[in-house]
């Protein structure tokens, strides 16, 4: 089996700005604690290189309080990068601010220049395909304008739809292997996994489903131990980490990086 959506050799992340504070959020919870949301990004950063990853680590933008989820910001596959178009206005510049880190590291970088718009925390790549979820963050024209930016590196891009309610697609789903996903029911419910295997999250604890697959580990977010043993069940090394912070502006482990192996 193939291993390329899972295998990683690098990882692009940035330093949460003070101004995270005033983050995006579906929900106002409170504020995010910036000194603890720090230490937190510490440890994930180490976790990160333990699994033998090299991370890069930008400074914060203040001028963009989301911009430490920098998944959102470019699709990153191994024959290339794709400059993503964030669906929020006040995160636009976001991508344009990472764009000249993965010049540095690809050699072919696209762009997409719209009128549609798509977020990286709405696309989740597997051995097989891009599934793509439209949501309040990415839209058809945005879909289909990455389907044609990745074609000629062989890649299909099937759209799919983001539950009701949900930011992301990847809120509700992340990779697990080459041919297993973990989602939520209400997710899995829909059909859009149909020839994978699906684990489901247990009830009440749906953020567990936005977990990241690094190298020979599954990072999920503590506070599930249901659906973390679940995983273990399943046979897959598993690393909680603690993501409180973040989780108050909408944000889970995945948003935190753009994974990737250059060819």
């Amino acid at each position: 089996m193939s291993e390329r959506s899972f295998r990683f050799t690098h990882a692009i992340t940035r330093r949460p700005p003070v101004s995270a504070i005033n983050g995006l959020r579906a929900e106002n919870v409170g504020n995010p604690d910036i000194d603890l949301m720090m230490r937190h990004h510490d440890s994930y950063v180490a976790e990160l290189r333990q699994a033998g990853v090299e991370v890069s680590v930008l400074d914060a933008l203040e001028e963009f309080p989301d911009s430490l989820f920098v998944e959102d910001t470019a699709l990153c596959l191994r024959e290339g990068a794709v400059v993503l178009r964030p669906g929020a206005p006040s995160r636009f510049g976001e991508s344009m601010a990472m764009a000249p880190h993965l010049k540095d590291l690809y050699s072919d970088v696209r762009q997409l220049s719209g009128p549609g718009f798509i977020e990286g925390g709405d696309i989740l790549t597997t051995e097989s395909e891009i599934l793509v979820g439209k949501s309040d963050r990415t839209n058809s024209a945005g879909i289909e304008e990455l389907r044609t930016a990745v074609a000629d590196w062989g890649y299909t891009v099937r759209e799919v739809r983001t539950p009701p309610g949900v930011l992301h697609f990847k809120s509700d789903c992340s990779l697990l292997d080459g041919s297993t996903i973990l989602s939520t029911p209400r997710l899995s419910a829909t059909g859009c996994f149909e020839g994978y295997t699906v684990i489901d999250v247990a009830e009440g604890e749906e953020p567990a489903a936005n977990s990241i697959r690094v190298n020979d580990v599954v990072f999920m977010p503590s506070g599930f131990p249901v659906t973390a043993q679940r995983v273990r069940t399943a046979g897959f090394v598993v690393i909680e980490l603690e993501n409180s912070e973040c989780q108050k502006i909408d944000g889970g482990l995945s948003c935190l990086s753009l994974r990737f192996s250059p060819s």
